[in-house]
């Protein structure tokens, strides 16, 4: 059962079991190449093809429309995905799915346009209000009523894990805070994974991207375990983040060892095959172990700071809205957070510290949440990252209305494996404003 097996105790009121649900993927360079063939197998005759502007731009877009139509599978591009989709972004997409009447869906980019896929492709094949199937207590949180039209996923950055997740993410504008959409049905049926992609990407996204990777692997290594989860009444309804578990454990730990060898490696030279070759990967390991388990409180923390950005513009990314990008909303946060739940599982906490690349000899438990978020802070300095969320416009007088936006997040931050409140959200912002 892994490290730390007594973390899987039973508890009188907690599930007995877990799910685990196997991403279909294909991962080697040139894959993109056999997108016709393979949904051709899924049994698509017409498809949409989702991506944005300027990766319509670069081959990728192109590789897969011409293997589609070598395939014998008509398709129309879709090229409007907005980077951090919003509601509105998601719904304008839904509309040209349900427009054009496709049998199935492509996409080609990262989370942005994986999730606006994924949300097209259902409110098309199940029309609802639109707060109908996001996550409570924002949303109503129905439970998808069925299916979904086939949909494959060819990530384009190495690190959001959408391509293997049931789960879509996106800024809720009026509110500002991001939250999303979560089903089984929601998963790719397959993803392609083509590390050649990686060649290209500019440095901040691989950075963003990797961390991104890095804290879906420890939140689902650190996450609560699934049998202090309520036992479903209905064993069908197990949501999709269940808690910490064996197989989301294995995973997560393997994602982990590889991101803290090669993440570094990967942000400072583009022409290093092998470490971004091994990030592609990690991140798509990152994603299949948070996919099981779930995330917890840096990704409640990061939705909150992504939603109230006010004038910063990460380099490298796109100018023409202020925006903190996902992963660095993320990492921003979560040497703060590691301190705090270190002692939720101080075990745990040591052993993801490890896999990363720290020196944990010596460390007892008290020491496992500096150590972890030591070697955190250790990688964000040599990847040149923001020192913490004032490098991004936030200060002391952000943190009520941070707290509040991250606490509307319950969905994560239950999966905590300590319970968290509002005092001790803010307590983490503002020791996340400045860490060197």
């Amino acid at each position: 059962m892994g490290c730390c097996h007594h973390y899987f105790a039973n508890t009188p009121d907690g599930d007995g079991a877990f799910v685990a649900d196997p991403a279909r993927i294909v991962f080697g360079a040139g894959c993109l190449a056999e997108a016709g063939d393979h949904a051709r197998a899924s049994g698509m005759s017409r498809v949409a093809v989702f991506t944005d502007r300027r990766l319509r731009g670069l081959p990728y877009v192109e590789t897969v429309t011409r293997s589609l139509a070598a395939a014998g599978v008509d398709c129309a591009v879709y090229d409007e995905v907005q980077v951090e989709p919003t509601d509105a972004s998601f719904r304008k997409a839904a509309r040209f799915a349900a427009e054009g009447r496709f049998d199935g869906f492509v996409s080609v980019g990262g989370g942005s346009v994986i999730d606006t896929c994924k949300a097209a492709n259902l409110y098309s094949t199940h029309p609802a209000d639109f707060l109908a199937y996001v996550n409570a207590p924002i949303g109503e949180a129905r439970p998808v009523p069925g299916p979904v039209k086939p949909h494959i996923a060819c990530p384009t950055t190495c690190g959001t894990g959408s391509e293997v997740t049931g789960v879509a993410v996106f800024d809720l504008v009026e509110r500002h805070l991001k939250t999303g959409i979560s089903s089984r049905f929601l998963k790719p049926v397959l993803a392609l994974v083509d590390p050649v992609v990686a060649a290209s990407l500019p440095a901040t996204v691989v950075a963003a991207s990797g961390f991104d990777a890095l804290s879906h692997a420890l939140e689902a290594y650190t996450a609560k375990p699934y049998t202090r989860r309520p036992r479903p009444a209905d064993a069908t309804l197990r949501p999709v983040y269940q808690g910490a578990n064996p197989w989301s454990d294995a995973i997560a730990l393997e994602a982990l060892r590889s991101i803290g060898a090669h993440l570094v490696r990967a942000v400072r030279d583009a022409g290093d095959v092998e470490a971004r070759t091994e990030m592609m990967y990690a991140g798509t390991l990152a994603g299949i172990a948070f996919g099981s388990s779930g995330c917890h409180i840096p990704h409640g923390m990061s939705y909150a700071v992504a939603g109230q950005v006010r004038d910063y513009r990460a380099p490298e990314y796109p100018q023409d809205k202020s925006m903190v990008p996902h992963g660095m909303a993320v990492i921003l946060n979560a040497p703060s957070v590691y301190r705090w739940t270190a002692p939720g599982c101080p075990d745990r906490h040591l052993d993801a510290a490890q896999r990363l690349g720290a020196d944990a000899r010596g460390a007892a438990p008290g020491d496992a949440g500096e150590v972890v978020a030591g070697r955190i802070i250790e990688m964000m300095q040599a990847t040149l990252f923001p020192s913490g969320l004032a490098s991004v416009g936030f200060g002391d007088a952000d943190v009520t209305a941070l707290s509040e936006g991250a606490f509307a997040q319950q969905r994560l931050l239950t999966n905590s494996p300590r319970p968290v409140g509002r005092e001790d959200l803010s307590g983490m912002f503002r020791a996340a404003m400045h860490y060197w």
